[in-house]
């Protein structure tokens, strides 16, 4: 039947719709789409960014206006664009990766009879976003998480983006200042003021420091480089010339980073200080523990030390 998810693998390729947010929604598809046997011809969705124009660079897009979490009258807008853009353009199966894309694009693909899949993100460690419950409620879309400890009741399990990932040593030259990048993420509407102020109090930030700053625009004049936005090349090379690259705990910037073979410094982002929706980025903190990948730590343990 159509409306009966086919069984996606790399060995047989198919026209996918692929819908996911900005940050670690769209940079976990992109990831997981070879797997899931995306054609060439597979039409993504999502915001545009310097990260999604990167990441989707030479790949057929549909650019929809930003949704800010929990925004409903932004998804319905998103809602229509999609429904309008895939009119009588034959898939045979669509796939989000969340967040608020994944509540437009895959209702208006199940009407469509287009089967549906999502896959929730990997920061999800405990159990579900409420861009997975609600979907889960709807039913008629197959649903997968990345940690087999909370699959079950229709959860089924989606390899991880974070098994193929080890650790190896490095030396740092302890000769000379430490050069850092400070990325916090380019979420909308949430500062992370607490973790600049960390690294301005360990006193390591020096006139190498580079800071993406995202929402959290500063008065006050850092050392260094500071800008809001900057392109993936830019981004990627910041990373590379840096000795420590200290980020939130987003799961996007994480994920570019250890495909770049850099062990990240995730700082996290609390709700109780406005810094995020929700305390997700709690849960990618202890699977970065768990695995070794990277270090995780909360802004109230930053203090003056070098990495070992």
């Amino acid at each position: 039947m159509r409306n009966t998810l086919p069984h996606l693998t790399a060995e047989q390729p198919r026209r996918l719709l692929l819908a996911a947010s900005t940050g670690g929604h769209i940079a976990q598809l992109v990831r997981l789409a070879p797997g899931l046997g995306a054609s060439e011809d597979s039409l993504w969705i999502s915001f545009d960014s310097p990260q999604t124009r990167s990441l989707l660079a030479n790949k057929r897009t549909l650019m929809v206006p930003y949704i800010k979490p929990r925004d409903w009258k932004a998804t319905l807008t998103a809602t229509r664009l999609i429904r309008e853009a895939v009119a009588g353009e034959p898939f045979e199966a669509a796939v989000s990766t969340g967040a608020a894309l994944a509540m437009a694009a895959l209702p208006t693909a199940r009407l469509r009879g287009i089967p549906t899949l999502y896959i929730e993100s990997v920061s999800r460690v405990q159990g579900p976003s409420l861009s997975g419950r609600m979907l889960h409620t709807l039913r008629g879309t197959q649903m997968r998480t990345q940690h087999p400890s909370w699959a079950g009741r229709r959860w089924g399990v989606h390899p991880s983006v974070l098994e193929t990932f080890t650790t190896t040593e490095r030396d740092v030259d302890t000769t000379r200042p430490l050069k850092l990048f400070v990325t916090l993420g380019t979420i909308e509407g949430y500062r992370f003021d607490t973790l600049v102020d960390a690294v301005l109090a360990t006193g390591l930030a020096n006139d190498e420091t580079v800071w993406q700053l995202g929402f959290t625009d500063r008065p006050d004049a850092l050392p260094g480089w500071a800008v809001a936005q900057m392109s993936a090349e830019e981004f990627a090379r910041s990373a590379r010339e840096a000795d420590v690259v200290i980020t939130h705990a987003g799961v996007g910037t994480i994920l570019g980073l250890l495909e770049m073979g850099i062990y990240p410094v995730a700082a996290v982002r609390r709700s109780a200080r406005d810094e995020h929706v929700d305390d997700h980025q709690e849960q990618i903190s202890a699977l970065l523990a768990a695995s070794g990948i990277g270090s995780p730590v909360e802004v109230g343990e930053a203090h003056r030390r070098r990495p070992a």
